[in-house]
Parts: C-alpha cells; sequence; structure tokens
C-alpha cells in the first residue's frame, strides 16, 4: 500500500502545489511569501503592462454639477444627445440637492424631445411635475410635455388618441400656468386638437352614410355642431346633415339647416351648395 498513490478529489491547493505543507503547521508568513510570489509571477504571464495599469487606477473625480451641466448643454447643442443625458443624469444622480438639478432633469427629457423619443420625453417631463410642480420653469415643462404628444398627431383617417392627449396637456397648461409665455402659444394649439377632432367626427359621418346608415351618421354630425362649434369643419357638417334631414323626409328640418348654412358662411363652397340646393327646392 506504501508504493499507491491516491488522487485527491479536490483541485489542487495552490500551497500543496508550491510544496508548502497544507496543515497549519506551517508558518503563514511563508505561506504569504509564497502566494504573492505565485500571483505576481501569473500576472507576469498576462504582461508587464496588466500590473502598472493595475496599480496605476485611481477614482474619478466627480465633477461640480455646474461643470456637467455646462458640458451637458454643450452637448445638447451639438445634438450629441446621449453624452448630454450622461451628463445631466449625473447632476440628477450625484447632487441631488443643486440648483441645477431641477432643470437638468428637464434637459434629461428635453434631449429626448429633441432626438424624436417623445414617449420617453413625456416620461421624463411627467416625472419632473411631479417633484417640481411648482419650479420656475414648470411652464415651461407642461408645455414641453404637451407638444411631446402633439407632434405625435395623426391624419384623421388614424386613431385621435394622441390628439386629444395633446388637447389635455395644453388646456392643463392654460388652467395651472395662465400667465404663461405658452398660453397663448396653448390656446391656438388647443383649437388646431379641436378641428382635427371635428374632422374626425365628420369623416366617420362620411364614412357611415357611404354605408348606408344615416342614423349614426346624424348622430355624429349633431355632436359636431354642438362640441365643436367655430371649428373649420361646421359647414360641411350643417350641409351633410341637411341632406341626412332631406333624405330621412325632415323636409323643414333641411330647409332650415341649409338656411343656417347658407347665411353664416356665404363664401364656402358648402355655403354655396346650400344655397343652391334652397333654389332648387323653392322651383
Amino acid at each position: 500500500m506504501a508504493g499507491i498513490i491516491v488522487k485527491p478529489r479536490n483541485p489542487v491547493n495552490l500551497l500543496d502545489f508550491a510544496g508548502v505543507c497544507p496543515y497549519n503547521f506551517c508558518d503563514m508568513r511563508a505561506r504569504f511569501a509564497v502566494l504573492t510570489a505565485l500571483l505576481v509571477g501569473s500576472l507576469s504571464l498576462a504582461g508587464c503592462g496588466f500590473l502598472s495599469d493595475l496599480f496605476s487606477q485611481r477614482a474619478q473625480p466627480l465633477l461640480p454639477a455646474a461643470d456637467l451641466y455646462a458640458a451637458g448643454e454643450a452637448e445638447l447643442n451639438k445634438k450629441r444627445y446621449e453624452d448630454a443625458r450622461v451628463n445631466f443624469r449625473k447632476i440628477v444622480e450625484r447632487h441631488p440637492q443643486s440648483s441645477h438639478a431641477a432643470r437638468a432633469r428637464f434637459l434629461v427629457g428635453e434631449a429626448f424631445y429633441r432626438e424624436g423619443e417623445f414617449n420617453k420625453a413625456i416620461t421624463e417631463f411627467e416625472a419632473f411635475l411631479a417633484f417640481f410642480p411648482r419650479h420656475e420653469i414648470a411652464d415651461l415643462v407642461q408645455f414641453r410635455l404637451a407638444m411631446s404628444y402633439y407632434d405625435q398627431m395623426k391624419p384623421v383617417e388614424q386613431d385621435q388618441g394622441i390628439t386629444k392627449k395633446a388637447e389635455e396637456q395644453f388646456r392643463k397648461l392654460v388652467r395651472d400656468y395662465p400667465d404663461s409665455r405658452y398660453a397663448s402659444d396653448s390656446l391656438s394649439k388647443i383649437e388646431r386638437c379641436r378641428g382635427q377632432l371635428a374632422q374626425k367626427e365628420v369623416w366617420v359621418a362620411a364614412w357611415y352614410l357611404d354605408k348606408g346608415n344615416r342614423v349614426a351618421a346624424r348622430q355624429r354630425l349633431e355632436s359636431v355642431l354642438k362640441d365643436y362649434a367655430r371649428t373649420l369643419v361646421i359647414p360641411e357638417a350643417l350641409y351633410r346633415l341637411g341632406e341626412i334631414y332631406a333624405a330621412d323626409g325632415r323636409a323643414q328640418d333641411a330647409q332650415t339647416t341649409w338656411q343656417r348654412l347658407a347665411g353664416e358662411y356665404p363664401f364656402t363652397e358648402w355655403g354655396r351648395r346650400a344655397s343652391q340646393r334652397l333654389r332648387t327646392a323653392a322651383r
């Protein structure tokens, strides 16, 4: 049995490999010396440059918030949006008490907005308003939030959910920040949104008419007259509604509707059509 070599099941211990006693009878300083020698020898195999790099690394100092802000603005102006966001996020995360922190949070969203990443911009702007609802630039952030929806508005043939959200956010700005420099622009964009929503309703009504569903078309057109007064689609809505009344045998309602159209919108194409229908009916 003395001549049989038994192979250990566990991996060879570095100390065994070095010829050092694996038990606790050996001097600890000898162990440390052997381990050091093994470590240095192993690292030298990877190249001397690795050692110099390992011991020359130093912790990078954290730049002041003002320096990070300036760097972020510079990158933003150069359209290097991701680099800009990196600098602004460092302010938000590492200098949360800085006077630059709120604006930096806004500019993270602004970088997304300028890049056309509207959904990500919306998330950042909403976060800003949750943290700083009364900040001095809160009205600007609210305006950018509304614009993030507005810039995604789709043609009337498609779903108008985004248009409704844009209108809601512009109304919020006018309500919460009535003295804002962006209030008048928001009012004009509200009208633009309302006009598109009204146009969608008329488009749907025309579709129902093509399908022969006059009841559904009439309901849509009557809601346009009620909910979207003073929009540009009112003349078309009146004319089509008069046609539906005439087709339903409601001659007097048709005449009244066309008279209103001819009287209030005489210079529109729909007003001229209404006048022609009235002349034809009078013969």
